[in-house]
């Protein structure tokens, strides 16, 4: 990629190659968006522009039809009265001028003088009047943008989340996107404006004198070509950089952010990573400043040719003065009317090229829209049966999207209700995935998920999981009071005297973290707040399971939920566990997945997973017994144990 070297010194050697190479990035399908406008000629991509105007027009109207119309009303009544006061000004002119100016011909254009006057300061009233309302309804299509991105992306399945695309489309079209759309209001407004005051005076000269605004046109459409020419080439630096730009965040990430810190020090990469940076940013600078020389050669152009234009309409006017085809009073009028036009015309076509080159945002915010909606996860009639008695997966299987390897592989598993579960295996075996599919919160691939003979992909999925608790091995780290972020596990719970709060800490073990906070529940666990405070690792995992037992459900799914404790957190965390899987009169079904076996010989079936397949599955007695995979694996971490304990 042109300008993206690293020079003379760009060799193979480990202290000059890439970090991070660009060979596998291809364009992200959300930037795809603006692909055929760069490609286009420049009016075809001009031919966009109504799309972009209707867009900005109609989320206008949705919010409100009284402002949208004022703003639209205000700009052609503020255009109206421009025309009408050139054509009183030609009146006036040729009262004053016809047979040179005398008191009397003064007295007689008083009046047309008044109008002239009352007309501009209705316009000066009219102008002041939209951009007041514009002030009004500007925040209000910005929030319904922001509240119709918000809703959409709220109701998107999980598994549509792990699409790395789809949430790159979320972020810009959230962000770059929304903030466009304000931006759109304004400029819509001033295009109408603008090109209601350019339609009057061009009708005004035309009026005068049908040749006038023929050359005004003529000029003023080598601006226009100029103007779209350099929003194209915008669009494809954009497109030809935006894996570059993805890179240099990348590094910009590992060169400055907290997480990489203390390996950034430790392994001395302060001078790697600014080389790197150095490299990719250099690259882009170049190209930028190439694209910045054609722009200006482009635009120059175009106005030397618009000033041509411009020239023969002045040329025009003299022609017609020399040969008397237009009095002098009449001429007058001409010329303010051109100026007037011209005007106009530099700032439609201001306004246009500006929301030209923003059509790409709103592009993307409606994809994402589109996409969202279109993702949204369906909700429907039949209901997932309450603390289900019988799970049962039949020939599952469940393959990631854009992954041609299954992760789970024609799976049958039936789980009773009350029963504790453990789902064991290596490293990329299944588990987790196998956990998200049994709850509905994945929908599988082929196969059926049934609850009590229900078919989960037949169900209303937020049926299903109302009935599941998931304890995850990163939990969210909610900024929240501590009492809030466990909380937040079933906000419609009543528990009013706080009791399922406290016996929530107590089996997790949360309620030693909470004793070390400095204001205990009451303390803000963030440090975007003055005094909110950060846990570690082990820490956020204790409020994790605390989380989960509190929100009570049917269906406890812990996902590695003591991967970051030391021995003695985790063993209570696990005595916890099996203790919140006897409330409720017994009937709560517990799923455990985690690679530390010692932890799941209490589990009343052990479920071994290998490469998406299940291989085994029984009591820890009947699978020791067996020899096989799950025998391997714990006496492998026994070993370890006794090695060390020798040691």
């Amino acid at each position: 990629m042109a300008g993206d070297s690293a020079g003379p010194d760009d060799d193979n050697s480990p202290t000059h190659v890439a970090l991070i190479g660009a060979e596998n990035l291809a364009t992200p399908k959300w930037a795809r968006v603006g692909e055929d406008v760069a490609s286009a000629g420049v009016w075809r991509s001009v031919r966009t522009l109504p799309s972009a105007f209707s867009m900005i027009a109609g989320l206008a109207w949705k919010t409100s039809r009284r402002l949208a119309v004022f703003v639209a009303l205000t700009h052609a009544a503020s255009g109206v009265a421009a025309a009408y006061g050139l054509l009183m000004t030609a009146d006036v002119f040729s009262a004053l001028l016809r047979d040179g100016p005398t008191l009397d011909k003064l007295a007689a254009s008083l009046p047309a003088m008044v109008l002239v006057i009352a007309t501009y300061a209705t316009r000066a009233v009219m102008e002041s009047a939209a951009s007041a309302v514009e002030g009004t309804l500007r925040p209000r299509v910005i929030r319904a943008a922001d509240g119709a991105v918000t809703a959409a992306v709220l109701r998107v399945g999980l598994l549509d989340l792990e699409d790395a695309d789809f949430q790159e489309l979320a972020r810009r079209g959230s962000q770059d996107g929304v903030e466009y759309i304000g931006l759109g209001v304004q400029q819509v407004a001033r295009l109408f404006g603008a090109a209601v005051s350019m339609l009057a005076a061009l009708v005004t000269a035309g009026l005068l004198n049908p040749w006038l605004p023929l050359v005004l046109l003529l000029g003023a459409s080598a601006d226009a070509w100029a103007s779209g020419r350099v929003v194209r080439l915008n669009r494809r630096h954009f497109l030809d950089n935006v894996t570059r730009e993805m890179r240099k965040s990348v590094v910009g990430t590992a060169a400055t952010s907290r997480d990489f810190a203390l390996e950034r020090h430790a392994l001395t990469l302060q001078d790697r990573l600014q080389s790197e940076y150095d490299r990719i940013a250099d690259g882009l600078m170049y190209d930028e400043i190439r694209l910045a020389r054609r722009s200006t050669g482009i635009r120059l152009a175009g106005r030397a040719i618009a000033g041509v234009g411009t020239g023969a309409a002045y040329g025009v006017l003299l022609l017609l003065l020399w040969t008397a085809a237009m009095p002098l009073a009449v001429a007058g009028t001409a010329l303010l009317a051109m100026r007037t036009a011209a005007t106009a015309l530099t700032n439609s076509l201001r306004e246009i090229n500006q929301l030209h080159e923003g059509a790409f945002h709103l592009e993307m915010y409606r994809e994402l829209v589109d996409e969202a909606v279109r993702r949204r996860q369906p909700r429907r009639a039949l209901k997932a049966p309450e603390d289900p008695r019988i799970i049962r997966l039949t020939n599952v299987s469940f393959t990631y999207p854009g992954q041609d390897r299954p992760a789970l592989h024609e799976l049958d598993l039936t789980i009773r209700r009350g029963e504790v579960v453990a789902l064991v295996g290596e490293n990329g075996s299944g588990k987790t995935t196998l956990g998200k599919v049994l709850t509905g919160l994945f929908p599988a691939t082929s196969g059926t998920v049934t609850w009590d003979d229900v078919d989960l992909a037949a169900a209303d999925p937020l049926s299903a999981h109302e009935q599941v608790a998931v304890i995850a091995q990163n939990p969210a780290e909610w900024p929240m009071t501590a009492e809030n972020n466990i909380r937040v596990g079933r906000l419609s719970r009543d528990d009013r005297d706080g009791f399922g709060w406290r016996q929530a800490i107590s089996l997790s073990g949360a309620d030693e973290v909470i004793d070390g906070l400095p204001y205990k529940e009451k303390t803000l666990l963030s440090r975007r707040f003055q005094e909110g405070q950060d846990l570690s690792g082990g820490q956020w995992q204790r409020i994790g399971v605390a989380r989960g037992i509190y929100r009570d459900a049917a269906l406890l799914v812990a996902d590695e939920p003591t991967a970051a404790l030391d021995a003695r957190a985790e063993a209570r965390v696990f005595d916890g566990l099996r203790s919140a899987s006897l409330t409720g009169e017994g009937t709560r079904t517990t799923i455990l997945v985690t690679h530390r076996l010692a932890n799941v010989r209490s589990a009343d079936r052990i479920v071994v997973l290998e490469g998406g397949r299940i291989v085994e599955q029984g009591t820890h007695d009947q699978l020791q017994a067996a020899g096989g995979l799950y025998s391997e694996l714990y006496e492998i971490q026994a070993a370890a144990y006794r090695e060390t304990a020798e040691f």
